[in-house]
């Protein structure tokens, strides 16, 4: 969790949740959100590197995660989405490129699509197709699950999160299993055409060229579904999990991407 930029921590009260915010950085707003049942250190190496960059970096802590709360039950990616806008709202700088990693970015395109005034641009990093495989989803349960073997998980979590030759041990922990549990019904509950279908901003489809949630196959469908306002940018050497496997090239995307927006 080291930095070697100043970082502070924020909370955001709404009317049914207080979300906690890291923040580090001065500039333009970019807004971090994490994968499935994982919490907004995962993003540590990249914050670092954006802010390095001249960004302000805001990482909201998921309800159940950290100090957020907020109820988990009965709930859609509206509310979760809303939680980020009222993070955006609060801040007070305008606008925000929101970075959602995963299912992040379902959160990132709900916010998008339901508050377009808070959103100048959208990453989907390491998004899964439209159309994936339902064992990938119980296969990062099980990797969630730390009553299984730390041996076994390393297994799960190479098969399904790590490219070969990069080390997936410091993922058997930040997990969070009830908020996946409750985030996957969010999910669910969400008609996907609300927001998979709404593209109001310029989008950066930043894949991991190894990642079985996105066949290569599928490397275009968001490009050809909406034509020149998404980018396609894909990282080399990386999977699913992408943050912890290459910080340094995400950053670089991320930050010729969000310049480009002002050119």
């Amino acid at each position: 969790m080291s930095s070697t930029q100043a970082r502070t921590t924020e909370f955001v009260h709404t009317a049914t949740a207080v979300i906690e915010v890291v923040v580090e950085g001065s500039g333009p707003t970019v807004v971090l959100l994490p994968s499935l049942g994982r919490e907004s250190y995962d993003y540590d190496g990249v914050a670092d590197g954006l802010a390095r960059n001249g960004f302000r970096v805001s990482r909201p802590q998921p309800r159940g995660i950290g100090r957020s709360t907020g109820p988990l039950e009965n709930i859609t990616l509206h509310d979760l989405a809303a939680d980020v806008g009222a993070v955006i709202e609060a801040q007070g700088s305008g606008a925000a490129v929101v970075v959602g990693h995963a299912f992040g970015h379902y959160v990132a395109r709900m916010l998008a699509a339901d508050r377009p005034d808070l959103v100048r641009g959208v990453v989907v990093a390491a998004a899964g197709a439209r159309n994936y495989p339902a064992t990938l989803t119980a296969l990062a349960v099980k990797c969630a699950d730390s009553s299984l073997p730390d041996e076994e998980r390393i297994g799960y979590l190479q098969t399904g999160f790590f490219a070969p030759g990069n080390d997936p041990a410091e993922w058997l922990t930040g997990w969070y299993p009830e908020v996946s549990r409750r985030q996957l019904a969010a999910s669910a509950a969400t008609p996907k055409e609300e927001w998979w279908e709404v593209a109001h901003q310029p989008i950066l489809d930043l894949q991991a060229a190894l990642d079985p949630f996105r066949p290569r196959d599928t490397a275009n469908e968001l490009r050809d579904r909406f034509g020149d306002v998404v980018t396609v940018s894909v990282v080399p050497n990386a999977s699913h999990a992408l943050m912890p496997e290459a910080p340094a090239h995400v950053v670089r995307a991320l930050t010729d991407w969000i310049r480009a927006l002002d050119s």
